[in-house]
């Protein structure tokens, strides 16, 4: 049995911030990057228009924060006049688990971004306790440019590897989660990690009795079937896939238990759709 590495603080991780005015016609307002003052930034916007750059980074264009990993892509956004907000659709409808579970007393993020789950849970829901797990130490890193809270006695940030902590997590026996929101990409997608039936297994495992799991899926609709399969084999075919409107993102809901519908009603329906 493999015991859970104690956890490094996650505000050491946080570099220097390089910001510039963004060069790009189609994205105006402020470029920021996690790279020295003294870096190469035309080589550096360079890479970005080409695709080829690394790390994520930070636009902001007075209104809205950005974090991208790409041009192409927005990985998480911030209204500045409201942090707390949830400004993409596709999370609030996986918020919409408050529906089946409307008081969680532990929740499970997989992926950070740019903590708008994690802000909005720790806001509206002051009886849960969170933890978040991101593998990105640049994600972490812009973590007070998005506002999230410090770390304190019922919120944490844990630079991990989510596959690898949940193995350890289930291992030995960590308290399990009311819900576990599911929402870990990368440059190209979903972590490729997540596609194997042990992570879904162990997601399951780490579930409360009565637990829910929510999962954004998004890109080729190949890939987000595929992982729709395993959930729907690891959960007994207890998942619900919902559109986002406006978006191609789906969301689903997979259910540790057919008791789900016990707080499911016609009503409920009706919103999350």
């Amino acid at each position: 049995m493999r015991a859970l590495v104690p956890q490094p603080q996650v505000r050491a991780l946080v570099s220097p911030i390089l910001q510039s005015p963004t060069p790009f016609l189609i994205k105006k307002g402020i470029l920021r990057l996690i790279e020295p003052a003294d870096a190469d930034l035309r080589h550096l916007i360079g890479q970005i228009l080409a695709g080829k750059y690394a790390k994520p980074f930070v636009i902001d264009d007075g209104r809205k924060r950005s974090l991208h990993f790409s041009l192409a892509h927005v990985q998480s956004a911030m209204r500045i006049e409201d942090p707390f907000a949830l400004e993409l659709a596709y999370t609030r409808k996986m918020m919409a688990f408050l529906l089946f579970l409307p008081d969680p007393k532990q929740i499970l993020l997989i992926g950070l971004g740019g903590g708008s789950l994690a802000k909005y849970c720790y806001r509206h829901l002051p009886q849960a306790r969170i933890t978040s797990v991101e593998i990105n130490r640049e994600v972490i890193a812009f973590r007070d440019l998005f506002e999230v809270p410090p770390d304190d006695p019922r919120f944490r940030v844990v630079h991990a590897d989510a596959v690898a902590y949940l193995g350890d997590s289930v291992a030995n026996g960590a308290e399990p989660a009311d819900a576990i929101l599911l929402d870990g990409y990368d440059h190209h997608g979903i972590t490729p990690g997540f596609y194997d039936q042990a992570f879904y297994v162990n997601l399951r495992r780490r579930l409360a009795a009565e637990g829910v799991m929510v999962a954004n899926l998004s890109g080729e609709r190949a890939e987000y079937q595929a992982h729709l399969a395993l959930m729907r084999e690891v959960f007994e075919n207890r998942v619900l896939l919902l559109d986002v409107a406006g978006v191609k993102n789906k969301v689903a809901f997979a259910f540790n238990s057919d008791n789900f519908h016990r707080h499911f009603s016609t009503r409920a329906n009706a919103r999350l759709n």
